[in-house]
């Protein structure tokens, strides 16, 4: 049933799927995400969904290949099917006028800006985003964000493309130089970029979102493996997020969860390449 479409490369380790799902498009919103097993021995993992189209009842996924599932179906090719798709899940974006947004997409958290930014466009929100990312050839969706962009801005770390530096510095540039209030910023990416962007607006007291993606199994909220700590109390990413209060979230916390099955990973890489 969920048949693959489409599939392009997108940099050497990120790939993106159109994948034929007619009853998720049907109901996909921006923000929100799905859960999918490759095969009867999969792992269940959670993606955003980039992109859906509801006449074709398709949705769009991209993704980094950084763990034994995510490796396995970059090796899937056009006309294979999974197994399971678990969707729309997780609430969607809160979509209205804000006035001045600046949505900021750091690596592959920028696949996910993408429905977000068309959205807020048509909402009626003066839109600026920025897309960060380690070289020029790590940017994606270049042109259907900047599409709908009323300002667009390129950040790499080592200054292939835009400006040299991280996204947050060329944030803290906009900030002090404008002159019109910045109503709104959302954050998605890494999530030491997401804290290092909240420090920032927190000093000025600008309200920040970003979305939230740590270790999830039922995506459900029936395990507990996604919670988070959001101002002091428990929260889980899957149906309570996965966008929060940016100033409220404990980084530190999250980090070191996300951390827990490292070890793991490894060893699961390292069985899959023994079998390729």
């Amino acid at each position: 049933m969920f048949e693959i479409l489409e599939k392009k490369v997108l940099s050497p380790n990120e790939k993106l799927m159109k994948i034929k799902a007619p009853l998720i498009a049907r109901k996909a919103q921006a923000g929100q995400f799905i859960i999918l097993r490759i095969d009867e021995q999969g792992e269940r993992i959670p993606l955003t969904i980039a992109d859906f189209d509801r006449e074709e009842g398709t949705i769009t996924i991209i993704f980094l290949e950084v763990g034994k599932s995510t490796k396995q179906l970059g090796r899937l090719e056009v006309g294979d099917s999974l197994l399971n798709l678990a969707g729309p899940l997780g609430m969607p974006s809160e979509v209205k006028k804000y006035g001045t947004i600046v949505l900021i997409g750091g690596g592959v958290g920028i696949a996910p800006l993408y429905p977000i930014v068309r959205a807020m466009k048509a909402a009626g929100n003066y839109v600026i985003s920025i897309l960060g990312a380690k070289s020029k050839d790590l940017i994606i969706l270049e042109e259907e964000i900047s599409e709908y962009s009323d300002e667009f801005y390129i950040t790499t770390d080592d200054g292939s493309k835009g400006s040299k530096g991280f996204v947050s510095d060329l944030l803290d540039q906009l900030i002090q130089r404008r002159n019109k209030k910045i109503d709104l910023v959302m954050a998605i990416g890494p999530v030491i970029m997401m804290k290092v962007v909240s420090d920032l607006t927190k000093k000025y007291s600008i309200k920040t979102l970003v979305s939230l993606n740590p270790i999830m199994v039922d995506g459900t909220g029936m395990c507990g493996g996604c919670r988070v700590s959001i101002g002091g109390k428990t929260k889980f990413a899957c149906v309570d997020g996965p966008e929060f209060d940016g100033h409220l979230v404990d980084y530190q916390n999250l980090m070191l969860r996300n951390q827990r099955f490292v070890g793991h990973e490894k060893d699961a890489c390292k069985l899959l390449e023994e079998k390729a």
